[in-house]
């Protein structure tokens, strides 16, 4: 029974034993810590081996570093200052004695050079406006999960905690600038980013244009609202725009662009963000409805060319209904007419030229107005106008009837005209004008003398208007009589009527008066008086210049007969003798 006992015994241990050489050895696990397996060069990490249950045994453990054994015993194995070749895999195993474990599942560690972080703005617009909210953002690809914090520049942005993004309320100049940022993990930095510039401006004001000021009747007018259309950067910007007419919201927000057809004074302002930063309000601009009515500028009276001095009304004229209307006036002259219906010009000047329209608006709704009227010209001259007068005949037989003309630029533009009789007055060496019978304001432009019998003078001159604007006299235009019978005479010494060059001529006036003058109209048509008068007599030391009529003129205003004097060369004449004396038979 004993040696029985003794062989149960000893196989329960035999059993024992192979049983437990039957059952596999534990396997370690690799850790990290941090427990990253991605770091970045420069960072340090610590590569741990730990068997499950092993705890209080004494292990002395093996490592491989991807195909190479290394040679550290302990349970872990620290990498300091990592380099891109630490990225590996890593595994282990434990000996106790000449016990060894399994080997554990690599882990890999992955070592990567720091990205170059990235300053982004949110919005992303690299100009906002003083007043909008903008948040800097520094970005590193790659590094979403880790454990990061953040140098920036400027230094102002370093205040701790030192975040990944700083955000920019109510945006003023001084923040505008270039911002750059970097990383750091453990001990080690990313580089600086590139250099993002923000730039902040004064806060815009939207501008409203139209592409029209008036609607024309069954249309409509294009509003466009625009901010800062010179930047670049506005037309990503998304700008949402706001309208109001008369001071009031009207239209959803819209793009920058809208059609209307009713009248109104209309303003615009663009928004954008969140939450919504708004400009300036725009200037407003007048929209007006077009009433079918058209007016039409009158000139009162109708003539398209006055004189300075003249007056004229400038009138604008809309028919139809019994609306009241207040007028407005577009004109190039330099004098812009006030906002009623006629413009009363008295004594025009050139600075009155120019075109002039108008139109309507009514006065029961500002923002209904006419068309504009077609433009009429009026052109004011600075030169007061002289009338020409002829005579017809210049020499007459006593007795014979004699027609004055008085002529002048636009005769159709209501001139009346004024007959004169010219005067001699030798104290002003010129002419008074006596008024000729009947011979006010004649609508004709011709007047007829009958019976006369004497050398004469006379002028005309025109008028128009109310009050009446008068031209200048005429020059003078006479009547030459040869009779003999008048109460003054001139005689001619020698007494013939053609001379020669370098004679000696002798005009003597004659009759009892006490104050003579010669006058002579040359063959030019120039008037001129004796340059040489001793009492009542000329002398005139002849030249072809001095053919012409002469007669005289007394103090009390007489004429005397007249004289046609011609005056040749004597070589001229030789010549004619000669001819004359051959023979041609």
């Amino acid at each position: 029974m004993g040696h029985s006992l003794l062989c149960m015994m000893g196989f329960f241990l035999l059993s024992t034993v192979i049983r437990g050489n039957a059952e596999a050895p534990p396997k370690p696990t690799v850790t990290l810590q941090p427990s990253r397996t991605q770091i970045y060069s420069g960072e340090t990490v610590t590569v741990r081996c730990e068997i499950q249950g092993g705890e209080g045994a004494q292990w002395t453990y093996e490592w491989r570093r991807g195909q190479a054994s290394i040679r550290p015993t302990s349970s872990e194995y620290r990498i300091i200052r990592a380099a891109e070749s630490d990225g590996v895999g890593y595994s282990c195993r434990g000996r106790r004695g000449s016990f060894y474990t399994q080997w554990s599942d690599i882990t890999t560690l992955r070592v990567t050079v720091p990205t170059k972080p990235t300053v982004t703005l949110q919005p992303s617009w690299t100009q906002i406006y003083s007043g909008e909210t903008v948040t800097v953002r520094c970005e590193i690809q790659g590094g979403e999960g880790a454990q990061w914090t953040y140098g920036w520049r400027p230094a102002k942005l370093n205040t701790p905690p030192t975040s990944n993004e700083y955000r920019i309320i109510r945006a003023a100049e001084s923040d505008g600038g270039g911002y750059s940022c970097r990383g750091r993990r453990s001990s080690s930095w990313t580089e600086w980013s590139d250099i993002t510039l923000l730039k902040v401006t004064a806060k815009p004001k939207a501008e409203l244009r139209a592409d029209r000021t008036a609607v024309p009747v069954g249309g409509s007018v294009t509003l466009t609202c625009s901010v800062n259309p010179s930047s670049s950067s506005s037309s990503s910007s998304r700008w949402k725009y706001y309208w109001y007419r008369d001071g009031k919201s009207f239209q959803p927000v819209t793009n920058g662009q809208i059609s209307v057809s009713e009248g109104g004074l209309y303003s615009c302002r663009g928004g954008r963000g969140e939450p919504v930063y708004y400009t300036e309000d725009s200037e407003s601009v007048r929209i007006d409805t077009t009433a079918s009515n058209r007016p039409v500028v009158t000139l009162y009276p109708n003539w398209s060319e006055i004189y300075r001095g003249e007056t004229i009304t400038v009138r604008c004229e809309i028919h139809g209904g019994d609306t009241e209307w207040d007028y407005e006036w577009e004109t190039n002259s330099i004098r812009k007419p006030p906002n009623q219906n006629e413009y009363r010009i008295r004594s025009a000047s050139s600075s009155n030229s120019g075109n002039y329209r108008c139109k309507g608006r009514m006065k029961s709704s500002q923002h209904k107005t006419t068309e504009w009227s077609d433009s009429v010209t009026l052109t004011v001259s600075d030169n007061k106008p002289r009338p020409v007068l002829t005579v017809s005949p210049s020499w007459l037989s006593p007795g014979a009837s004699v027609t004055l003309n008085c002529q002048v630029e636009h005769p159709s533009a209501g001139w009346s005209f004024y007959w004169y009789k010219a005067v001699p007055d030798l104290s002003e060496k010129s002419s008074s004008y006596e008024l000729l019978p009947d011979g006010s304001g004649t609508a004709q432009d011709s007047y007829i003398i009958h019976g006369q019998t004497h050398t004469a003078g006379y002028v005309c001159r025109a008028g128009r208007g109310d009050p009446e604007y008068h031209t200048d006299h005429s020059q003078p235009k006479f009547v030459w009589s040869a009779d003999v019978h008048s109460a003054a005479s001139l005689t001619v010494s020698p007494d013939r009527v053609q001379h020669f060059t370098s004679d000696s001529v002798s005009l003597t006036c004659e009759g009892n008066f006490t104050e003579w003058r010669v006058r002579k109209f040359s063959e030019d048509g120039r008037l001129s008086d004796c340059r040489r008068m001793t009492g009542s007599t000329c002398n005139i030391d002849t030249s072809e210049s001095d053919t012409g009529v002469y007669w005289c003129e007394s103090g009390s205003g007489e004429f005397s007969s007249a004289v046609n004097i011609t005056v040749q060369s004597m070589l001229l004449y030789i010549y004619f003798l000669d001819l004359n004396d051959l023979d041609v038979t």
